[in-house]
């Protein structure tokens, strides 16, 4: 019962972000994010904390699980990546108080940490890029992914405003990248939010080749054991 407890709390916060929402939403390009690519995470992980981290956490993620995952070393993460007066080893919490977040933005931003295995690493990229100039909505924008979205366009400095054209396309103008970088900066986003939700994806994955490895070699054992027992049958 107590670990029932521990899964439903873990996963309300991302309940909230399924709850909203359409799944009208475009694959990520090719190569598909690759979790493999430290240098890309890291660039992940430095947008989010400049731009999500002020009002989203991944509060079951802990800086020093991350600098060790990606590479980064204590001093590089604490002077480069932690905007709070937070320990290393402690959670990725943010310093919104909730009850003020629910006032500003009509509720409180949901935590990230599993965003991207609740939606989709594909659902997480296509939301990024798809703001568009709304003036009918509080922020001035709406989402292609999720109408109606109550949050500002964090990243439009690096975007620029997109007007949505008769065809239902996206059209950025005034940002500081152009729409390949942006687009590099979406995919590490993504790839960092993909990893947040899965840390031991590629040990756990690493350790099911060792498994598979040494069930093929106990078969052979197995088998000649087999062959050697039964010859006199035979």
């Amino acid at each position: 019962m107590k670990k029932l407890l521990i899964a439903l709390v873990t996963l309300l916060p991302t309940l909230a972000i399924a709850a909203g929402g359409n799944n009208e939403f475009v694959k990520s390009p090719d190569p598909a994010i690759n979790l493999h690519d430290n240098e890309s995470l890291e660039r992940g992980l430095d947008l989010f904390q400049q731009y999500c981290s002020g009002c989203h956490s991944t509060q079951y993620q802990r800086y020093g699980r991350v600098a060790e995952d990606l590479g980064i070393s204590v001093d590089d993460m604490r002077n480069k990546y932690m905007f709070t007066d937070a320990k290393v080893g402690e959670l990725m919490e943010n310093s919104i108080p909730e009850a003020d977040a629910a006032k500003w933005f009509g509720a409180a931003p949901p935590d990230l940490t599993l965003v991207a295995r609740v939606r989709g690493a594909d659902w997480v990229y296509s939301y990024l890029k798809g703001f568009y100039k709304d003036e009918s909505r509080p922020f001035g924008v709406n989402n292609t992914v999720f109408p109606l979205v109550g949050m500002p366009h964090v990243l439009e400095d690096l975007q620029g405003i997109s007007v949505k054209q008769e065809d239902g396309t996206l059209v950025a103008t005034g940002g500081s990248m152009n729409a390949e970088e942006y687009d590099q900066a979406v995919r590490d986003i993504t790839g960092f939010l993909v990893y947040s939700a899965d840390p031991v994806k590629l040990e756990r994955e690493a350790l099911g080749w060792w498994v598979l490895g040494f069930l093929f070699f106990f078969f052979i054992i197995a088998y000649l054991l087999k062959k050697e027992y039964w010859k006199d049958v035979h």
